[in-house]
């Protein structure tokens, strides 16, 4: 268990996960979906038809009220693509800790949106091991350091990067930071759709749904 989460920071509400169908089988796979501020369990889920049928999916809520919804990193203290370390780890912990509760599966992936793009290369980034692919759509990296970097770098685990051209949300900087970390730490498959703002939609939504069924076609190793 990944129990140095501050105290501060609350833990997940297993009860607030909207599920696809129920976690029994060892040989299924899981996708965790992780949501933008603002948003809720429901954001991403809404994409589930378009994906492939033997997935087991996890829409998880983020544990702190913000704006009407939920959110990763409360935006006090914590600048639109630049929140504190801190902050973000404790969020990975709580999702790594609700993680640890679950049964074993033959792949794990993680997806997220805005905040929640940077919650799923967090991941990543603190138990490589633990996931095969990433999708991260109008996101970013924490920018900060972590022990499995170099493990990423050695292994470079496919990640979908979707953006709109027209993203008016996520600063250049963090955008230059995640280029750069992708290109040093991923096998990164990325998009930059030219009509799209700070969204998911359209062709992003075809392209990010044929990743993961290729990914989910490969030969286990």
């Amino acid at each position: 268990m990944s129990s140095n989460r501050p105290a501060t920071y609350p833990p997940l509400d297993p009860n607030t996960v909207l599920w696809s169908s129920t976690p029994t089988d060892p040989n299924s796979d899981l996708l965790i979906m992780m949501h933008g501020w603002g948003y809720d369990e429901r954001h991403l889920f809404a994409f589930r038809p378009d994906l492939p049928e033997q997935l087991t999916i996890a829409s998880l809520r983020a544990p702190l009220r913000e704006a009407g919804g939920y959110a990763w990193f409360p935006s006090s203290g914590n600048p639109i693509g630049n929140p504190r370390p801190a902050v973000a780890n404790a969020a990975v912990d709580a999702v790594l800790d609700w993680l640890d509760t679950l049964p074993r599966f033959r792949t794990v992936g993680v997806m997220g949106f805005s905040q929640g793009g940077a919650m799923a290369l967090q991941l990543m980034r603190r138990r490589p091991p633990e996931f095969d692919y990433a999708v991260q759509l109008g996101g970013f990296v924490v920018a900060d350091e972590q022990p499995g970097d170099g493990e990423l770098a050695r292994r470079r685990p496919p990640v979908f990067w979707g953006r709109g051209a027209w993203d008016g949300v996520i600063p250049d900087a963090a955008i230059a930071r995640t280029s750069w970390f992708a290109a040093h730490h991923l096998a990164v498959e990325e998009h930059v759709y030219s009509n799209l703002g700070h969204d998911v939609a359209g062709q992003e939504v075809v392209d990010l749904c044929a990743f993961v069924a290729d990914i989910l076609d490969r030969p286990r190793s």
